[in-house]
């Protein structure tokens, strides 16, 4: 596939991002983009990050930086070196994009504020993902993926009531923001398309993680309440919540209007000589409490009928979990599937990479690493299949300065000796 064939093959980006925005340049390296990660002479240090091929720390073995930087060229160069901003500068040149996470005004504290790159390129596009954005009386605030997801308000949402608020896994803060950077930056790069001008886009982590909030900002607009934590850990109301099986849990959403009702469910639960007394009419005040919403809401306020009805809810749900219990996750969707009751695995690392479904998609993608003598699987495009121009992992993860000479020498045309004595002082 030529660079011609992807969706960005004619776009350059000078990636100078760390954890807030590295997935945003992979998203658009990914795209086809000619992404250079430029790292400080020795190496980034998102290198130094875990797990490790083999559990062995080595900077060219972290899985971290390799998931994070497909599809991207290397270099390593020094921009508080005169001679390594003067590389720099003449990189903007040719380039489309530059993604940066520095406190604001890092860059013009160093002589490479926006002003100066867009007067050496009025196309240039400066992307920005700092923690609070670049105005605002937080704009120098420092912060992670933990401060950011609890600043965003993400984490009162996230746990059990009784406990405090937590952090969700995976650096999903890091992630919302590069989100929202690469796509205000595919919108600047349209936008440059009609007015032939660059501008910066500015990415706020603490704003990007709103969006991850749900409905919780409009609960309270709408019903001044504060969205709280809500237990999930096993089902209180039937066909509400998780349940064990076999090999995990299974987790059961059977609400009004969507899928299977419940003489679907008690007809199951009969055919495997689960269902008790189940078909007995005197159950149906419970099938119909958990047929309306309104009326489960209604019986809250009427303690002793609630109390009474849990201990029927306790019963359908014992019946339930005796059935579900012990098939696998597999045989529990299969035959949910086929009577559309709304019962779905809670799916595991393994579980995904075994998905039949995802293999269908080619979701996971092997990419070789030669001087591993190994391939490695990697997750694959990330929410879209675009036809004619696909998403595509091009190239390994880049070695340390894998591509210095490639760049300074055959691009910019510095001499063997000139790389010497650039490397010497410290600027690549």
């Amino acid at each position: 596939m030529s660079n011609q064939e992807t969706l960005l093959g004619d776009i350059r980006v000078l990636d100078l991002s760390d954890e807030k925005g590295v997935y945003c340049a992979k998203l658009l390296a990914d795209l086809g983009a000619d992404v250079l990660r430029i790292e400080p002479p020795g190496g980034h240090p998102m290198r130094s990050l875990g797990p490790f091929v083999h559990d062995e720390v080595d900077p060219e073995k972290s899985l971290y930086w390799f998931q994070f930087n497909t599809s991207k060229r290397g270099i390593t160069l020094d921009l508080e070196n005169a001679d390594g901003q003067e590389i720099f500068k003449r990189l903007v040149k040719t380039s489309d994009v530059v993604v940066e996470t520095y406190r604001p005004e890092y860059l013009d504290d160093i002589g490479l504020s926006y002003e100066v790159l867009k007067a050496i390129n009025p196309g240039v596009i400066l992307t920005s993902i700092t923690p609070f954005g670049q105005t605002g009386p937080y704009r120098d605030f420092e912060g992670c993926d933990l401060v950011t997801q609890a600043m965003g308000g993400l984490m009162h949402c996230l746990g059990f009531p009784e406990d405090p608020p937590c952090q969700i896994g995976a650096s999903q803060g890091n992630y919302c923001a590069s989100i929202e950077g690469a796509l205000g930056t595919m919108v600047a790069l349209y936008a440059r398309e009609v007015t032939g001008e660059g501008q910066q886009v500015d990415v706020s982590c603490q704003e990007a993680v709103l969006i991850a909030m749900e409905t919780a900002m409009q609960h309270y607009d709408m019903r001044k309440e504060i969205k709280t934590r809500i237990a999930r850990e096993a089902a209180i109301v039937p066909g509400l919540g998780m349940y064990e099986c076999a090999d995990g849990h299974v987790f059961a959403y059977v609400i009004p209007g969507a899928g299977a009702s419940w003489d679907v469910i008690v007809d199951w639960l009969d055919t495997e000589g689960k269902a008790g007394d189940l078909k007995d009419p005197k159950w149906q005040e419970v099938w119909d409490i958990i047929a309306d919403f309104k009326a489960l809401i209604a019986l809250i306020s009427d303690m002793p009928k609630f109390m009474a009805m849990l201990q029927k809810f306790a019963y359908v749900n014992e019946r339930v979990i005796d059935m579900l219990k012990p098939k696998t996750k597999k045989q529990i969707f299969e035959e949910t599937a086929a009577r559309r009751i709304m019962i779905c695995p809670a799916q595991n690392a393994k579980d995904l990479l075994e998905s039949a479904q995802l293999e269908a998609l080619g979701f996971f993608v092997g990419v070789e690493h030669p001087e591993l003598r190994t391939t490695i699987k990697y997750p694959g495009a990330p929410y879209y299949h675009i036809s004619d121009t696909p998403w595509r992992i091009s190239r390994r993860p880049p070695l340390i300065g894998e591509h210095n000479d490639e760049i300074y020498v055959k691009e910019l045309g510095l001499t063997r000796e000139q790389m010497v004595v650039l490397k010497a002082q410290g600027a690549i």
